[in-house]
């Protein structure tokens, strides 16, 4: 008797991948028909945004509310048994309420739906069970497609989950964009770690006024090379009435060795120099640098006068590379 090979695991990895891909795709081509008005009522709450769910769905509210908290939206996870044993009392008035449950029918759930009803507080429920007990009682539907779930049984949470996943990504980016949230407010929820180094702005990170290695255009150039050495950075800045004119960098210096102690700082400096203003992203920074082959930018205001500097180390400290 000759059995069929079992697939490689790669090939059981593909099909997985191309089951809950095809998917989430049917699903963006045929959002829930309450999406906005849920995306509405989001956008309305003038409380927390509380979501909560037992098993896989438990796990997918958590991320789902985490995705809401860091995106501008107040939110937080209520887990069910404990709602029935006194944290029904974190769900108030004001909040909005999230509930996933794949069946719609999951019993953990009750307390939560009597406690919303009772205090008139906005239901929005995610399942595929449109006449479920819980669908009856929301009053925002977000209904998933009845499809088949990924594995070789087509009983473990994989499919329904990644669904439930996307879709709750899909509202909290929907109500993200619609309040104009800004990468200077994602970072302050994001402080740590490479994401928030890249969401740094030059301001954050620059060295200040009193750190600036400066001299006149006719700053003789052992006196330039003397403030060089005290400030630090490798660079110095060339001011007139003020103005940033031009930098001096250790290639200006290699370049005009043969007369250096007989020059000015003025006739050494590269002029037109690259700068930045204080408000940029760090990140764009380091592009600058990288590009530029350079380690150091002046910051400046818009006049051109110098209010700060940023190091190419600065930036690796910061976590940037």
């Amino acid at each position: 008797m000759v059995t069929d090979p079992k697939p490689s695991l790669r090939d059981t990895g593909a099909r997985v991948l191309r089951t809950e891909g095809d998917a989430v795709r049917a699903l963006s081509e045929a959002l829930p028909d309450d999406f906005e008005t849920a995306a509405e009522a989001v956008l309305a709450t003038k409380g927390r945004v509380i979501l909560s769910g037992i098993g896989k769905s438990g796990h997918i509210a958590r991320k789902i509310s985490a995705t809401f908290a860091s995106t501008g939206t107040p939110s937080a996870f209520v887990h069910p048994a404990e709602a029935s044993h006194g944290d029904l009392g974190m769900i108030m008035p004001g909040d909005l309420v999230i509930l996933i449950s794949n069946s719609g029918e999951t019993a953990e759930l009750r307390d939560i739906v009597a406690h919303v009803a009772r205090f008139s507080i906005p239901l929005v429920a995610i399942s595929k069970g449109a006449d479920s007990t819980l669908m009856r009682a929301a009053d925002h539907r977000l209904l998933l497609p009845n499809v088949e779930e990924a594995c070789s049984l087509r009983m473990a949470p994989t499919t329904s989950t990644t669904l439930t996943l996307a879709l709750g990504d899909a509202l909290a980016v929907a109500v993200m964009e619609r309040r104009g949230f800004q990468p200077e407010q994602f970072r302050t929820f994001h402080p740590g770690g490479k994401l928030g180094a890249q969401l740094s702005t030059v301001a954050q990170l620059m060295h200040g006024a009193e750190a600036l290695p400066l001299v006149s255009a006719e700053t003789s150039m052992p006196e330039t090379l003397v403030v060089m050495s005290e400030k630090s950075f490798g660079i110095a800045g060339v001011i007139e009435g003020g103005v940033l004119t031009g930098v001096i960098s250790d290639g200006d210096l290699r370049r005009n060795i043969a007369h250096l102690s007989d020059r000015a700082a003025g006739q050494v400096a590269t002029h037109s120099p690259r700068v930045i203003a204080p408000e940029l992203l760090a990140a764009e920074a380091m592009a600058m640098m990288s590009e530029n082959k350079i380690t150091a930018l002046f910051v400046v205001d818009d006049a051109m006068r110098p209010i700060g500097l940023l190091h190419l180390h600065d930036l690796l400290r910061a976590g940037l590379a």
